[in-house]
């Protein structure tokens, strides 16, 4: 490990559905969404955007690493090309598809639709709000706080710092709130590729680092064995378990 100073009810656009456990499942505005309350009221809430159902594994990490007491909402059926990513670029290769730049519209439904719905259910308002993902995910967690001040903390997990002219649009545009802390992370291996735009993801997540550090953010970088697939739900429980941490 090396650092571097680097939830049947039915309401309108809600169906809510009440498990055996705490966990509680919700769909709101078409996304399923997965609730991990805490034990007590006005602790923090952390949500996840995720793409293939690792939310409660990552849960379950980050319980197993931090006594801190939290709440935490999980979101899929996220369109992921699009939903994260904030402006559109063509496909990176032949097989893959293009970024179509919807992540405005998804940070409005977020923020206006989902986390109202979210904070509502849990009937509490948390001591703050933080959001995290992986990947894309983490590449939308940073972007959002150019876009909303709704994220007082941020984690992003191997996050695809690689998108083109990203690093422009943080140094040139201002945060609608400055976030009490960020994680980067990455794999040692992420930037071994043959691919030139991907080659750049380790440069840029510390110019990153680096950048959000001269602005006294507490920052950390925190550089994983592997490559971009391995340990996901490990690396997003560390960044998360950091991130909420006092």
């Amino acid at each position: 490990m090396i650092y571097i100073y680097y939830t049947f009810l039915r309401k309108e656009h809600v169906i809510i559905a009440f498990s055996l456990s705490r966990m509680e499942h919700m769909k709101i505005e078409g996304k399923e969404v997965t609730v991990f309350p805490a034990k007590a009221p006005e602790k923090p809430l952390v949500i996840l955007n995720t793409v293939e159902n690792e939310g409660k594994s990552v849960y379950e990490e980050v319980c197993q690493r931090t006594d801190m007491d939290f709440s935490m909402a999980v979101i899929g059926d996220i369109d992921w090309d699009d939903e994260m990513s904030p402006w559109m670029i063509p496909p990176l290769s032949k097989k893959a598809a293009p970024c179509t730049g919807g992540a405005d519209r998804y940070l409005d439904t977020l923020t206006g639709r989902i986390l109202p719905e979210i904070k509502k259910h849990l009937d509490y308002e948390p001591a703050y709000t933080a959001l995290a993902g992986y990947s894309l995910a983490g590449l939308f967690a940073v972007y959002s706080i150019y876009k909303t001040g709704a994220f007082a903390r941020i984690a992003s997990a191997s996050g695809s710092f690689w998108y083109p002219d990203f690093l422009d649009f943080v140094k040139e545009n201002e945060m609608q709130r400055i976030p009490e802390r960020i994680y980067f992370s990455l794999g040692d291996k992420e930037a071994r590729t043959r691919h030139p735009v991907l080659q750049s993801v380790e440069k840029n997540t510390t110019e990153l680092y680096e950048y959000f550090k001269s602005k006294e953010i507490s920052t950390i970088f925190e550089i994983n064995p592997g490559n971009h697939f391995q340990d996901d739900i490990g690396r997003m429980a560390k960044g998360i378990s950091w991130m909420i941490e006092n």
